[in-house]
């Protein structure tokens, strides 16, 4: 290799010049050479470099600049030479590592100071130690750096495949050219003279709500051309898709660095790291963590960078993103269990995931036949329904009893002759009448049912169906009105009235004065007047209670708007009063029956009548007995705030109930239930409520109304419980409790939580029972000491508390697994109390908290990949989540609930567990279906409940 040496460029002083020295550098080099030192050290330092030159021909190069000063030389940089520069891009774009050669060029440094140990600076002791540590520095980044390949395998690159997806998870199964295919229509439907802009290229490619983040991919790519473009071409688009697409892990890696290192230095340095992560969070809709981002730039920078050189290189990236299941199992404990029982559980349940995994695939591909499959579905039906079967059976054939009795009974009468079939059908409907509106009163009967629910009959009778049922009876009520009021008018009174006299004659002693009517006195009577009235009501009564109309589906214009919405149903179902009364006075004045005792229908409806009319007598009672203080209001993110009030003296209930809140100065008649959220041991009650409606939206107003900013509002005036003052508040009255499926949570070995929103309510005061229970049961074995307990009884959760009767009632629960899912991250502000309280209490792991957040999008899609690696590593370092702030871990997106049920099922092998769910209809089918389908094909038994209202 010929040497050649560069012109001076220049110096600060006439005796200083720069020399470039082009030269291949070994990776052995002997420390042992002597070299004399003197005024021309720079011939003996280039005859040095010939020297080994001459044995290295084939080798990368580097450039050398020394500063020659007097009699001293100064080594200042190595860098790459051209040839060599392209060289380490070619390896960069096959994914070897990229920052690796920059790492070479700074150690050579260090190798070329051992080498020639007489290159130092005027000031030689103190550059000497710079030096030392420099080289330390490097030596040590070097040896993580060999460590990070040699532990580089197939398997962690397949894992770490999955963390980096730039397409999302739901298309990775589309052929690839379809996928193409989409993206080359949106081209032509967003380009303008055959360009796609910047700003569209997200829309285009499929981020559409995601745009920042596609246009730091834009940037990266286009950085490649080594040029800034604000628009490209179809073919530049289809060679940016490619790259965006390609199923390498080290291309997407490749990417994914290049979005960070802006100014193209193959460095990432801290505020890069910080735009990142910034760019992340606003992907994800995450405005909380863009404010953290520099002291989370700052957490990475210190994992990745303990060398403190200020910049990370992508080999290091790319071992974060290997080791990416090492660093998950900083905050793997999601049930915030101790970490001694987590790793003692850690290796055997790894073990049964894989095992039972496998174990599940070959049962669920057991009924692979017609007549199996047959008998699956008949046996998950009869499992879930036998209780809804036996209910509506029943009152279906007595249904049909009472119409086939009252039809028979109207065969063999004179009426027949006149009317026929006709009339036989309407007495036979008008039968079935009487019972489903005596019947319909019962579901909403809210104390009886609630009393009910803690006798047996629970074991029998579903009652978590009540509304359903009420609903079921209220469609026989309407096909009954219809069946009944259209014989008559279209059948029955126009035979009546168009009958010849010898055939009236039997039937002249049930009208007035013996004189056959016409169709108009019939109308006019006071059995037309008020069966129509009735029938209009009720019109009006269901429309509005109608799904539609109730949630706000139909969407009118105002005033007519005013018949949408909680307040129409309410108000309008209250017209069904005066519907009993009409048909008091329409079953007495009924043609044909003229006895008393024959006239029924006061005997269908006197008893559930004045059980609902005593319930709701009870209702009012019991509102102004259990006086109220409010203790503290708590204004919360997500358009939420709590109440906490004080406990009305002999106010008992069971976690999961819920109460009615009624707040005279909005509305003197409306009544609103809401979960208590407060567990059944605590001197308090306290709900919390969304504001979702105009009664809610008010009710928030009154109580937050204060002359100070709204930003105060919960601190200064409701700051602490207890010292509000009572004559500033509107009165509060509550009725209840009432019962609700989730109370009965004690019956069951195993609870299955499942929260939506603000449906997670109903399960944080179940949460806070078992939290108490615990530390009763702490209590009880800190004061017995000395009496021995089982191995068994340490390692399972079984305690007992004591009822208000003074009966000792044992706790069957074992465990708990609560999973809350929710949009908003402020959402976790509602009981980050509970959370913290768990975590710190439940050390036994009976409790299993999971948090997910859905508008973030999936672990493994490269918008949140970064943030996946912050929430592992402050985790880690902190013990905290960066959303939820508390040490609960949050997952991104969706739960698997496959996954979920069947790794509970392997937990707990033949334990009966308690699905319950508060949440959106849509999920409900899946967890049921999901219940049903592991109840039969595990020897695990799941039960699912609905919560309604």
């Amino acid at each position: 290799m010929r040497s050649s040496i560069s012109s001076p460029v220049g110096g600060s002083s006439p005796g200083k010049s720069n020399y470039s020295r082009r030269f291949d550098f070994p990776d052995a080099l002997s420390d042992s050479g002597e070299f004399a030192i003197g005024g021309a050290m720079l011939p003996v330092f280039l005859n040095d470099l010939r020297r080994h030159n001459a044995a290295a021909a084939e080798k990368d190069f580097v450039e050398v600049t020394l500063e020659l000063e007097d009699d001293s030389i100064v080594l200042c940089s190595v860098t790459p030479t051209a040839a060599a520069g392209a060289a380490a891009g070619e390896l960069e774009s096959n994914g070897g590592g990229g920052g690796g050669f920059f790492s070479r060029s700074v150690s050579a440094t260090s190798k070329l100071r051992r080498k020639f140990s007489w290159l130092r600076s005027s000031s030689s002791r103190a550059s000497s130690e710079v030096d030392h540590q420099e080289h330390a520095v490097m030596s040590a980044r070097d040896a993580r750096k060999i460590k990070a390949k040699l532990q580089r395998s197939r398997s962690c690159a397949q894992r770490a495949l999955k963390g980096l997806r730039f397409i999302s998870k739901t298309t990775g199964n589309v052929d690839s050219n379809e996928l193409w295919n989409n993206v080359e229509s949106r081209f032509f439907k967003l380009s303008r003279d055959g360009f796609l802009s910047r700003e569209d290229f997200g829309e285009c490619i499929g981020m559409t709500d995601s745009k920042e983040f596609a246009l730091g991919i834009f940037d990266a790519l286009a950085r490649r051309k080594r040029q800034k473009i604000e628009r490209i071409t179809k073919e530049e688009l289809y060679d940016f898709w490619l790259q965006i697409s390609d199923q390498s892990f080290d291309a997407r890696l490749q990417i994914f660095f290049d979005m960070a290192d802006s100014n193209e230095d193959g460095r990432i340095t801290r505020e890069e790291v910080q735009e990142l992560i910034m760019l992340s969070a606003s992907a994800n809709k995450l405005s909380k963590l863009k404010e953290q981002a520099e002291e989370y730039a700052s957490l990475i920078m210190e994992e990745l960078d303990p060398e403190n050189l200020g910049y990370i290189e992508l080999w290091q990236l790319e071992a974060l993103l290997l080791q990416r299941d090492n660093y998950m199992n900083y905050s793997r404990p999601l049930s915030t269990t101790s970490n001694a029982c987590s790793q003692n559980n850690k290796s055997r349940g790894g073990e049964l995931m894989r095992s039972g995994f496998g174990f599940m695939e070959r049962i669920i591909a057991r009924p692979n036949r017609a007549l199996k499959k047959a008998i699956f579905k008949a046996k998950c039906v009869v499992l879930e329904n036998w209780q809804r079967a036996w209910i509506v059976g029943l009152w279906v054939v007595v249904m049909g009893g009472l119409f086939g009795w009252k039809f028979f009974q109207y065969r063999n009468r004179a009426a027949f002759q006149v009317m026929g079939y006709c009339v036989c059908t309407a007495k036979g409907a008008a039968e079935t009448l009487k019972l489903n509106m005596a019947l319909v009163l019962l579901p909403v009967c809210r104390n009886t049912l609630t009393w009910l629910r803690s006798t047996r009959a629970r074991l029998f009778v579903p009652f978590d169906d009540n509304i359903n049922f009420h609903k079921t009876i209220a469609v026989a009520i309407a096909i009954g009105v219809v069946v009944h009021a259209g014989t008559h008018l279209a059948c029955d009174f126009p035979r009546l009235v168009n009958a010849p006299l010898e055939k009236f004659a039997p039937l002249a002693g049930d009208f007035k004065g013996g004189k056959q009517p016409s169709y108009k006195s019939l109308l006019k009577g006071v059995e037309g007047v008020t069966g129509i009235a009735m029938v209009l009501l009720l019109v009006i009564s269901f429309t509005l209670a109608s799904h539609v109309f109730r949630k706000n589906v139909v969407r009118l214009p105002s005033p007519f708007n005013r018949l949408t919405g909680f307040n129409a149903f309410w108000y309008s179902h209250h017209l069904t009063g005066l519907v009993y009364v009409l048909l008091f006075v329409h079953g007495y004045f009924v043609f044909l029956v003229h006895q008393w005792y024959k006239k029924t229908t006061w005997m269908y409806i006197c008893v559930p009548l004045l059980l609902y009319a005593g319930e709701r007598n009870l209702r009012t009672r019991r509102s102004n007995h259990y006086s109220v203080k409010i203790l503290k209001v708590s204004v919360l993110p997500g358009n939420v705030f709590s109440l906490i009030m004080s406990k009305p003296s002999g106010f008992k209930y069971k976690s999961g109930q819920y109460i009615f809140i009624q707040c005279p100065s909005i509305s003197p008649f409306e009544w609103h239930p809401f979960s208590i959220t407060s567990a059944s041991g605590d001197d308090h009650l306290s709900v919390h409520i969304r504001t979702v409606g105009d009664w809610t939206d008010e009710l928030k107003r009154v109580f937050t109304e204060t002359c100070d900013s709204p930003t105060v509002i919960g601190r200064a005036r409701f700051g602490q419980p207890g010292v509000i003052d009572q004559k500033d508040l509107p009165k509060i009255f509550i009725d209840g409790p009432y019962g609700a499926p989730a109370q009965d949570y004690r019956n069951y070995d195993v609870l299955l939580l499942v929260g939506l929103g603000i449906g997670a309510t109903p399960f944080i005061s179940i949460l806070r029972d078992l939290l108490n229970n615990i530390k009763t049961s702490e209590e009880q074995t800190d004061s017995n000491t000395e009496t021995s307990r089982s191995e068994d009884s340490l390692n399972s959760y079984s305690s007992s508390s004591v009822t208000p009767n003074g009966k000792k009632r044992t706790q069957r629960t074992t465990n708990a697994h609560f999973y809350w899912v929710t949009r908003e991250p402020g959402s976790f502000e509602w009981f980050k109390g509970v959370m913290n309280e768990v975590a710190e209490m439940d050390q036994k792991g009976v409790i299993e908290m999971h948090n997910y957040l859905t508008s973030v999008y999936e672990e493994g899609d490269a918008r949140s990949t970064l943030l996946t690696m912050v929430q592992a590593l402050n985790h880690a370092k902190h013990g905290v989540d960066i959303l939820s702030g508390t040490r609960v871990r949050t997952h991104f997106a969706r739960p698997n609930w496959r996954e979920v049920f069947t790794k509970i099922a392997l937990k707990h092998p033949y334990s009966t567990v308690g699905v319950f769910y508060c949440g959106m209809p849509v999920l409900a089918k899946e967890l049921k279906k999901l219940a049903q389908e592991l109840s039969y094909k595990t020897s695990t038994r799941f039960e699912f409940h609905k919560e309604y209202f």
